[in-house]
């Protein structure tokens, strides 16, 4: 177990340049698995699902070489064996590999995925995706076996914008006879990624980053090379660091169109900031006023930002409201804010944010990757020593987050526990 510890209240300047996306690269490396030659995905960021995935593809046969950034795959040995829960559940995007063994070799047996627990994550809208490109679902004790005498396109329209059903679809439906329609597709950034990526193999995708999607299906898929963008949430979250405690802290290596949504907030809380091509220039401003948030798919304001700006939130000067549409259980970091001297009520999906408040240091618990984002930053802002427990959440999803802040000026450091 590891724990983190900070002494807050310092100002952090400097720049801190932005890892390639989690939610991209989880994505793209079981993607790689529907090549039938050697592949190369660049800019991965340095995490522990990464790491997981790159277990899952060690498992099934495929070699594997890390060089820096660079993640070089050859699937050309894989075998199609079920893949455990003991590596399945590790993080939830293990269920790409469902997706691209199933398009691959029209039959996938592995058992449920795991993740963050944040509320109710079910995965209907990807299997809706899968039977009705003409795949039989078997579900018995939280194993899936999935099986397809022939993949053809189809049209499908998901009941929700879903992320993983949009990129879990496109990449069955890549090698599929025939055309599938994908309508009311998710339209975030990543899926561009993922589509792009496929196309530089030889898919015939078209319409990614729009809520439809046209994918043409071929018999083979080839090599191919990938850059991961940018992590839209990584970048967001040290953008609302520097609103807390920033003086001109520079996030760099962001495509700033990505987080339109967050610096329309911001702008409209009057934060001192400067935008520009490829960075953000924030500095800490008194005086900000309350905001009303409501998370939405892209490009609304993103859920995964829902708890990092929380604690900006706290120091506002009157009450912020602030609406989570997308899971049902994504506050559970809202009892230790209150711990740290924050004013903050829960009613059903809303919290109601009261502010200014005077953070302390405290003793606290990132019970996710998200709320342990939240935790940091408040403790960054706090007075004093804070501890947050449970950080291998954290560890999942920033890539070098201790190297970074030290960089800035944080007093931040990571300790082994029993």
């Amino acid at each position: 177990m590891k724990q983190i510890r900070i002494e807050g209240n310092h100002t952090l300047k400097g720049s801190i340049e932005i890892s390639g996306a989690k939610n991209s690269a989880v994505a793209l490396i079981p993607a790689a698995l529907l090549s039938d030659e050697d592949v190369v995905i660049d800019n991965v960021p340095n995490i522990s699902d990464i790491d997981a995935l790159n277990e899952i593809l060690k498992y099934l046969g495929a070699k594997v070489k890390r060089n820096g950034s660079s993640i070089y795959i050859d699937s050309k040995t894989i075998k199609n064996k079920e893949i455990p829960e003991k590596i399945s559940s590790k993080l939830r995007a293990s269920y790409y590999f469902m997706s691209a063994l199933l398009g691959k070799y029209k039959k996938v047996e592995m058992y449920f995925p795991g993740g963050c627990s944040i509320g109710a994550r079910p995965i209907d809208q990807t299997l809706k995706g899968f039977r009705a490109l003409g795949a039989k679902v078997v579900e018995k004790d939280n194993r899936f076996t999935i099986t397809a005498k022939k993949l053809k396109g189809t049209n499908i329209l998901l009941d929700m914008p879903s992320v993983g059903a949009t990129i879990n679809t496109m990449l069955v439906a890549a090698k599929a006879e025939g055309v599938t329609v994908i309508e009311n597709a998710a339209r975030e950034p990543e899926i561009v990624n993922v589509a792009t990526f496929l196309n530089n193999m030889g898919a015939n995708i078209k319409g990614a980053g729009t809520s439809k999607i046209t994918i043409t299906g071929v018999k083979k898929l080839t090599k191919g090379f990938t850059e991961v963008i940018p992590d839209r949430i990584e970048a967001g979250t040290y953008v609302i660091l520097g609103a807390l405690v920033g003086k001109k802290l520079r996030i760099e290596n962001i495509i700033p169109r990505h987080i339109d949504m967050l610096l329309s907030k911001l702008k409209e809380m009057g934060v001192n900031m400067i935008v520009g091509d490829d960075y953000v220039e924030v500095s800490a401003t008194k005086d900000i006023k309350p905001v009303r948030i409501k998370t939405l798919g892209y490009p609304g304001f993103p859920t995964d930002l829902q708890q990092p700006i929380t604690p900006l939130l706290t120091q506002c000067l009157g009450e912020s409201v602030l609406e989570e549409t997308i899971y049902e259980n994504r506050f559970k970091n809202i009892p230790y804010l209150n711990t740290m001297g924050s004013c903050i009520s829960i009613s059903e999906r809303k919290i109601f944010v009261s502010g200014p408040s005077n953070l302390h240091g405290a003793k606290v618990e990132a019970t996710d990757l998200r709320a342990g984002a939240c935790l940091i930053l408040a403790a960054l802002k706090a007075e004093g020593v804070s501890v947050i427990t449970n950080v291998e959440h954290v560890l999942r999803g920033y890539e070098n987050i201790i190297e970074k802040l030290t960089n800035v000026g944080a007093i931040i450091s990571i300790e082994d526990v029993g």
